[in-house]
């Protein structure tokens, strides 16, 4: 066997699970990487500063297998099969006493699909065990999970890449196949942006909702080739028959899955959590949180990232009707602010957005959004005074003790309950906005690195 030095240096810049090892071949830690050379090594460098319980976990390695996956989704899973088959003892004791997330799939019509904590599983089970009944609030009363999975983050973030496949439902309704009000049910905004087939307002059969769960259960199971073996069969098999639409949806979900060795970086995956909003509702109620006259029917959100005063961008993101817009975003390059200056950078987006709007007698937003403060906001407005345009209704959403709403011309900020439709809308533009800077920010730095 050579020496783990050597095994260190000969380790692919690929996506995997790592596997330490003592003298005597005993698996004591399982973890997963993006770059398995870059983690691995991490791990023996002089300069490491390990916590006292990784430090001591790695002087005893002694050998260090791995196992590379097609992307960092596919590494994500296979960490958590081989933690609960292998059940190193240093994964249980850097747990810091926290449980590790599960991830669970409901046992129903139409299943539902959910993230809850290990220590819930285990009361589950020990109640069922005693002949009692533990259902932990907000979950369903029967359920299958999977896991655990050492980052809840991660898993999270995989989450809303497997629902763009799959298109399951992530909330408590309770439906039912002979409930024949379903088809008045009006479906949420996941539905409306392609992430749920929507069973609650029965705009998909059951059969062709159960293939979709099971294939996600194949997929959760290490069975990726052979689904997209079996798919690839499907979509034949429906073209061959002339079911065009059919075999186009199956096309697509062949592309989703082929793509998940695209996400190298499932922070580049995570967007922001898809919360099930009905857009109808949050637009009226957004009207009278704001006290609008008429409906909003444009919301447009603006946010700036920047990494140490470089690579400074600004993101645009448009909702319409309540429902992202992807073809109203824009990026911005910042292009005069040299420094550190959030402020700048907001009024040169806000300056190059409604300076074309108004040159192109183009109509303007009824809501801007703006990521920050009552000075964000003000910088905002200032600028659009500076160049004579007329503002939309403009507000700022601040993370500050919860979030705060600014309004324009209002000395304090409104502090709207957390659950309101209107406000949750608010933070789902305001987290899309953020998503999309730090996308643009990372890919101009990979281009700065690479160049």
């Amino acid at each position: 066997m050579p020496p783990l030095k050597d095994k260190l240096a000969a380790l692919p810049d690929a996506p995997g699970v790592y596997l330490m090892k003592d003298a005597r071949g005993r698996v004591l830690y399982v973890g997963k990487a993006k770059s398995l050379r870059s983690r691995v090594s991490s791990y023996f460098q002089p300069s490491a500063d390990h916590e006292p319980r990784i430090a001591a976990m790695v002087v005893q390695v002694e050998d260090v297998e791995t196992l590379e996956a097609d992307s960092e989704v596919d590494a994500l899973l296979m960490e958590a099969r081989l933690v609960k088959d292998v059940q190193p003892r240093y994964n249980a004791m850097l747990k810091d006493d926290k449980s590790f997330t599960v991830l669970g799939i409901s046992q129903e019509e139409y299943p539902m699909v959910f993230l809850t904590r290990e220590m819930d599983v285990l009361a589950r089970q020990r109640a069922a065990a005693r002949g009692e009944t533990y259902v932990p609030p907000g979950e369903p009363d029967k359920a299958s999970f999977i896991g655990p999975f050492t980052s809840s983050g991660q898993l999270r973030a995989a989450l809303k890449v497997f629902q763009r496949i799959f298109r399951f439902r992530t909330c408590t309704l309770d439906i039912r196949e002979t409930d024949d009000k379903r088809r008045f049910f009006r479906p949420c905004l996941l539905w409306n942006i392609g992430r749920c087939t929507a069973p609650c307002a029965d705009k998909v059969a059951r059969e062709a909702y159960a293939e979709d769960m099971r294939n996600f259960r194949r997929m959760l199971g290490g069975a990726k080739r052979e689904l997209l073996r079996d798919l690839r069969a499907k979509m034949k098999a429906h073209s061959a028959a002339r079911e065009y639409e059919v075999a186009a949806d199956v096309r697509d979900q062949i592309h989703a899955i082929e793509g998940l060795r695209d996400h190298r970086d499932l922070d580049d995956a995570l967007e922001t959590d898809l919360i099930p909003l009905d857009p109808v509702k949050s637009v009226d109620d957004l009207r009278e949180l704001l006290g609008l006259e008429l409906r909003p029917r444009v919301i447009e959100g603006t946010d700036i990232s920047h990494l140490q005063g470089t690579d400074a961008v600004g993101s645009l993101v448009s909702f319409v009707d309540g429902v992202p817009f992807k073809s109203g975003y824009r990026r911005y390059k910042i292009r005069t602010v040299e420094q550190i200056d959030d402020y700048a950078s907001i009024r040169e987006v806000v300056r190059r957005r409604f300076t074309r709007l108004k040159n192109e007698e183009a109509a303007f937003p009824d809501v801007l959004m703006i990521d920050g403060g009552q000075a964000h906001l003000n910088a905002a407005l200032a600028e659009l005074a500076a160049n004579g345009i007329r503002p939309p209704f403009c507000v700022g959403l601040a993370k500050h003790e919860g979030d705060h709403l600014w309004i324009a011309g209002r000395a304090e900020p409104l502090r709207p309950d957390p659950h309101r439709p209107g406000f949750r809308l608010l933070q789902y533009v305001r987290d899309e906005a953020h998503r999309f800077a730090q996308n643009y920010h990372h890919i101009l730095r990979r281009k700065r690195t690479i160049g």
